[in-house]
């Protein structure tokens, strides 16, 4: 091809792996944990020595991820966080990271925690204010990572990544980006600045809520790259080759999975929007979102399949609303094909400042109707 492909065709291709023996066009699942080596004691492959490192399942998988954020390298782990804790395991005592006041809970919390114990000094920015990420990263003497969420779980702030990119690498810092929401297919990190990006892989880019993995992007290979390459490679954080499987699986359908859930949230947020009994809708591809013009130029495609809204009254109305949803499923996650809420009031520390009568939606792809007609009757409106 004269021209790049478009990440769809990327995703769909896995890589456009065709096996040299026998023309098989999906990628077998290997199971060996070690592999041979000759009679000099050398690896009769050098890309494969021990399984901890690189077992073909996963590198299958790996490469394809890197294609899609057009990164030089991507590193898959067990979970998400344990994607997150590898970058900041490889971090020196003293060092401050600068990190947003709203976003996924289990990383403010564990970061907090973490961070405390390793003598790693923190500061907190707002995400929707670019002059607050200012202001924190020169709060201190340095700057070693710079972590932005866009947009941040559940309340939806958007952050500017090219201007913080820009503020970060002035500090010196390396800016790692939490793409999980938007995926490659609607944001790119890494042509905006930004030198490592994160994904919950169990979300959209597996899609299908059978899969627990993170992985790692960067943009370039660094010294800090080099420290999280050796972290997982002696502690060993891998996913299972049946679960790499999964996800390369899962990523194959990524661009048509995507576009059906953003033109299913689209719709839904202008419903809601409409609602009497709904307060506020927290969607960046509403007009009426703060921080629609700056997602609007740094996503492409959609705005993505997570949204909030904020239903009028207390946290027993919102709680109300959940209990009489028949078709969306109440339940943890989101990227799957199937519709999920979650009062996250119920299930978060108190210090995130989620509003009690908040509900997170995670737009699958069924039917829109089906979906605003269960949203509709569980509000109150007309069956």
């Amino acid at each position: 091809m004269t021209r790049p492909l478009d990440p769809a065709t990327l995703a769909a291709k896995a890589g456009h792996y065709i096996d040299r023996h026998s023309g098989a066009i999906v990628p077998p699942v290997s199971t060996s944990t070690t592999y041979a080596r000759d009679s000099a004691n050398q690896p009769m492959n050098a890309a494969h020595v021990y399984a901890r490192d690189n077992n073909p399942s996963f590198v299958q998988a790996e490469q394809v991820l890197a294609s899609l954020e057009q990164g030089q390298e991507a590193l898959l782990f067990a979970s998400g966080m344990a994607a997150i804790a590898a970058v900041f395991y490889t971090l020196e005592s003293g060092s401050r990271v600068v990190l947003p006041k709203s976003m996924y809970w289990g990383a403010f919390s564990w970061t907090r925690q973490y961070c405390a114990r390793a003598s790693i000094a923190v500061t907190y920015y707002a995400p929707d204010d670019i002059d607050s990420l200012s202001q924190a990263i020169l709060a201190g003497d340095r700057t070693d990572v710079v972590w932005v969420e866009t947009p941040s779980n559940p309340m939806m702030h958007i952050t500017d990544v090219r201007k913080a990119a820009e503020l970060t690498h002035a500090a010196g810092g390396l800016l790692l980006v939490d793409n999980t929401v938007p995926t490659p297919l609607l944001t790119r990190p890494l042509e905006l600045g930004a030198d490592i990006v994160m994904h919950s892989a169990s979300k959209s880019l597996n899609g299908h809520s059978d899969v627990i993995a993170g992985a790692l992007v960067t943009r370039h290979r660094h010294p800090h790259w080099e420290r999280v390459v050796a972290e997982r490679h002696d502690a060993g954080a891998i996913m299972s080759p049946f679960d790499s499987a999964l996800l390369l699986r899962g990523m194959r359908t990524l661009a048509v999975r995507v576009e059906r859930a953003c033109q299913n949230a689209a719709a839904i947020a202008d419903f809601l929007q409409q609602h009497e009994a709904v307060q506020t809708v927290l969607y960046p591809g509403l007009d009426s979102h703060p921080g629609h013009a700056i997602a609007r130029q740094q996503m492409k495609g959609g705005y993505g399949s997570l949204m909030s809204f904020i239903v009028k009254g207390d946290k027993s109305a919102a709680l109300a609303v959940s209990g009489r949803l028949q078709l969306i499923i109440r339940a943890t996650s989101l990227g799957g094909v199937e519709s999920l809420i979650e009062h996250r009031h119920s299930v978060e520390p108190p210090e995130t400042g989620v509003p009690d009568n908040l509900l997170r939606l995670a737009v699958g792809i069924e039917n829109v109707n089906d979906l605003i007609g269960d949203l509709d009757q569980a509000l109150g409106g007309a069956s």
